[in-house]
């Protein structure tokens, strides 16, 4: 024991020294080019005094970002994130500025923006070097992550950690099946081809790829509600108007989000998947996590309770972190600036705009919270948490604006397939096996948007209907993303989407509201869902200008005498009750299980007078869509309605092989069996008296 002990010592303090010596060889090449930075006095010092201060100096500077980092990272998680991403640099250089005003040799200097590139110079390094000593030796590399776990959970040498394994659900937003499969047999995703075909040719495969079939409403907000809670029973849409509360209910926004998963509790009467000994990041639900970071519902909590930002300490208080990542932001940015000039150059189309804080926005999905959300991941497997759920909404964001299968989405296929590789070589050192299950929520369908196509709106479309007037300008559909509200979330700015973009001036005149290319169209001033019949009084050309426009590939209405009616081109309808597979009618383009999943959603209490889908084009597989975006989800046609999910071929199969997955509940429900299959955490536990309550 004694000789272990001491071996430990002594491989902990080599790794010191080494990333000291590095260091101080950094700090005196970066002397020797900066001219503003200087490790001697105007009247010349000998080579010794010179290497003395660069010594000196790394060894103060390592000491300050060891100790006053964390403390300043922690001080700073009270201004907004993306701040704190701006001040890293200044803080980083003003660690050394201090490190070479104390320095023990009374020599060295430096201009304050000379002091930020060198102080980010040199923690990219001292990581990079601990980081390739540390994993050079896997028994020094088991041994720091045992202990960081132990830290963690604060768990002593006489506790053992659990032998059954835990699970790691990671949700890649908005890939879909046939973009994995293609990604994977491009070679731009290896990890996940090894885990498919084997580690060498002819070996065993350890996971398998399992198409599933979304609901109508195929956007997260519905799926990864139905699949945390295992209920997203009346969510017709993205965004949605409410006839009983007067209010709009869109799925990325904190107060909306936290109504819906308390609804969800109550229908489903569990708690969620993640109820025992779980986490979820980067989520718009908890799952019934109690370790929570980078969760949309629970921005809307004010205090203490709210812990979510708590993912961005853990994360930043590392100085290489905050700097790598803050590095890398700023190149996303000029990435994304200079793939939309040469899209502009080349007059690609389809095309939208992807100017003023779309940059932004583009680095905050692809770079922050990315970092953010992988490194929380880590620290939970690190921990021998139970059950970890997290999303990566890089892929969603950038498709929507560049499309599912351009160039820019690939390239962070790749970046995403170097973190599920990352999270798998940490789960080899983690102190409990763990199985990894790789998930979408639902895919991308390509094609324009309405208004490129025609010249106007949905909005403007439903007012023509109504014999409103229309604006001779056309104006551009709100569009919100994930990405968008957690960047709203991290700004600590409110994210509620404005209410004078869905209320109408008169409350006779309609609400249109767009989630992807699904339309929604409400009267306000009339408190039921109203029927065709309805409809027909007060607008007698509305429904036949919407069923008969060539944009428009459905709609569903509420009659009198059938229930629920789909209209369709040329005078189609069909009740909605009449309607599947075999007979599908007006559905007959948009592929099996269209009817059941129309069915489902006309059942909804809150389901909108009018619902609208998109034309489709099976030939292309593409939709319009009403949002201004390119690569678009929300209801039905084409790939947005067929995401994947890759599971260890441990677990049982997700369905018998000639069954369909279909529904995010019923994907709640196959994960559900699979850690109970891990002998893991005992779920849905039934919800907390507090989450019940109205």
């Amino acid at each position: 024991m004694g000789g272990r002990r001491w071996r430990r010592l002594l491989s902990g303090v080599w790794r010191s020294i080494s990333v000291w010596a590095v260091s101080t060889v950094t700090m005196l090449v970066l002397a020797g080019v900066l001219p503003d930075f200087q490790l001697e006095s105007s009247n010349g010092d000998s080579a010794t005094r010179i290497a003395v201060t660069a010594g000196a100096g790394a060894a103060v500077f390592g000491l300050l970002s060891s100790l006053v980092w964390p403390l300043l990272v922690r001080a700073l998680l009270l201004v907004p994130a993306l701040v704190l991403g701006l001040l890293v640099f200044f803080l980083n250089g003003s660690l050394l500025l201090i490190a070479l005003r104390i320095n023990p040799s009374g020599q060295g200097e430096a201009a304050p923006e000379t002091a930020v590139v060198v102080a980010a110079v040199m923690s990219a390094v001292a990581s990079a070097t601990g980081g390739a000593l540390a994993v050079r030796d896997d028994e020094a590399y088991r041994r720091r992550l045992s202990r960081l776990a132990d830290r963690r959970r604060g768990r002593g040498d006489g506790q053992a950690w659990p032998s059954t394994p835990g699970a790691v659900f990671l949700q890649l937003d908005g890939v879909g099946h046939d973009v994995l499969e293609e990604a994977v047999g491009k070679g731009l995703m290896p990890t996940l081809a090894q885990w498919l075909d084997g580690p060498v040719e002819g070996g065993r495969s350890t996971h398998r790829l399992t198409p599933w079939r979304t609901d109508w409403s195929s956007q997260t907000g519905a799926s990864q509600l139905g699949i945390l809670h295992g209920s997203n029973h009346d969510v017709p849409a993205f965004r949605w108007y409410e006839k009983d509360t007067h209010e709009v209910m869109v799925c990325n926004r904190p107060s909306s989000a936290a109504e819906l998963q308390r609804r969800a509790i109550e229908h489903s009467g569990d708690g969620g998947l993640l109820t025992v000994d779980g986490a979820s990041r980067g989520n718009l639900f908890s799952g019934g996590a109690d370790q929570l970071a980078l969760v949309l519902s629970m921005a809307a909590r004010r205090g203490r309770e709210n812990r979510s930002r708590s993912g961005y300490f853990a994360y930043f208080s590392d100085p290489a972190n905050a700097v790598r990542t803050a590095m890398s932001f700023v190149a996303e940015v000029l990435r994304e600036m200079g793939q939309s000039t040469w899209a502009r150059m080349k007059k690609r189309r389809p095309r939208v705009k992807r100017g003023g804080l779309y940059p932004l926005v583009r680095a905050f999905a692809t770079v922050v919270e990315r970092d953010v959300v992988v490194a929380a991941v880590i620290g939970d497997m690190l921990a021998g948490r139970n059950a970890v759920y997290a999303d990566l909404v890089a892929y969603d964001e950038v498709a929507h604006h560049s499309g599912p299968r351009s160039r820019d989405a690939e390239k962070v296929l790749e970046r995403l397939d170097r973190s599920l590789a990352l999270v798998a070589k940490v789960a080899e050192h983690a102190p409990r096996p763990y199985r990894i299950v790789v998930l979408s929520d639902h895919g991308q369908s390509p094609g324009e948007t309405f208004l490129t196509r025609y010249g106007l709106s949905l909005g403007n479309l439903v007012r023509a209907g109504c014999g409103l007037p229309v604006p001779r300008r056309a104006q551009r559909t709100h569009s919100g993303t994930e990405a968008r509200a957690a960047v709203r979330a991290a700004l600590r700015r409110p994210v509620e989407e404005r209410g004078e973009h869905h209320r109408p001036s008169r409350r006779s005149e309609p609400i249109v509201l767009a989630s992807g290319n699904l339309g929604l169209v409400s009267f306000p001033d009339v408190p039921h869902r109203m029927s065709r019949e309805e409809i027909d009084r007060r607008h007698p050309a509305l429904l036949s200008t919407l069923a008969n426009h060539p944009g428009i590939g459905f709609v569903l209405v509420r009659s009198e005498e059938y229930g629920g009616l789909v209209l369709g081109a040329n005078g189609a309808e069909a009740p909605v009750d009449k309607l599947d597979d075999a007979r599908p009618g007006p559905l007959a383009d948009f592929g099996p299980g269209a009817a059941d999943a129309v069915r489902r959603t006309h059942s909804f209490p809150h389901v909108a007078d009018i619902m609208v889908n998109s034309s489709y084009d099976p030939k292309e597989g593409e939709v319009l869509a009403f949002e201004e975006q390119i690569g678009s989800h929300g209801g039905l046609g084409g790939a947005q309605a067929r995401p994947f999910l890759l599971s260890p071929t441990a677990l049982s199969l997700p369905v018998e092989d000639d069954a369909d997955l279909v529904g995010a509940e019923q994907v709640h429900r196959v994960l559900r069996r699979w850690l109970r299959e891990c002998d893991g955490p005992q779920v849905p536990l039934a919800a907390p008296a507090d989450e019940r309550a109205a």
